[in-house]
């Protein structure tokens, strides 16, 4: 009799261990494929694009987002710049469109291009009498399945201007939320 009792005990015990078991197992192949498949954290390194975003912040990067839709203009996105470094940088020009730059002015089909997002860093500049941008680019036009890339901080980039157009399949994905630090925790705006 003793012994029925204490099989009836570990009976629930052994069904709720193996009711965690589950549940965290479960837990662990969502993260997984979360991770690795929809969404991936991702941290700023170097200047190049202050000053939105700084060296030490970390992203998520939504990686199926160009699977839905393609890159759009100033949307930020984490590239394979090499085959062990990826870049982060803006769209600014998308395929079959022409793109030039010209000191502090970025045109694309020869319309400027309002950089909202910009704004205030042209602005100090302008006041202090100096260029915000000292690297020009001259038209080209922007092949099929590529975008155009700069950094938001135009003098300390190393992006399209030099690396070239960036082809689609080397896009990780778009950068939609800065997560660390806490105080700067934001959705990343596009315009």
């Amino acid at each position: 009799m003793e012994q029925e009792q204490t099989m009836e005990k570990s009976s629930p015990l052994k069904n709720e261990a193996w009711e965690w078991v589950k549940a965290l197992l479960i837990a662990a192949v969502l993260v997984f494929f979360i991770r690795w498949l929809i969404f991936a954290p991702f941290i700023v390194e170097g200047p190049s694009m202050e000053p939105n975003f700084y060296t030490s912040e970390r992203l998520i990067v939504n990686k199926i987002i160009y699977s839905i839709h393609k890159p759009q203009h100033g949307e930020v996105v984490v590239f394979h710049a090499t085959k062990d470094k990826d870049y982060i940088k803006r769209v600014i020009a998308v395929p079959g469109e022409t793109v030039k730059v010209e000191g502090d002015k970025v045109y694309v089909n020869n319309q400027l291009v309002d950089e909202t997002y910009l704004k205030k860093a042209l602005d100090d500049a302008a006041k202090k009498g100096i260029p915000y941008n000292t690297r020009n680019f001259p038209e080209k036009t922007v092949p099929e399945g590529s975008v155009f890339v700069m950094g938001d901080n135009r003098s300390n980039s190393q992006d399209s201007r030099d690396i070239g157009f960036i082809k689609y399949d080397q896009i990780v994905g778009r950068a939609d939320l800065i997560f660390w630090p806490f105080d700067k925790i934001s959705f990343v705006h596009f315009k």
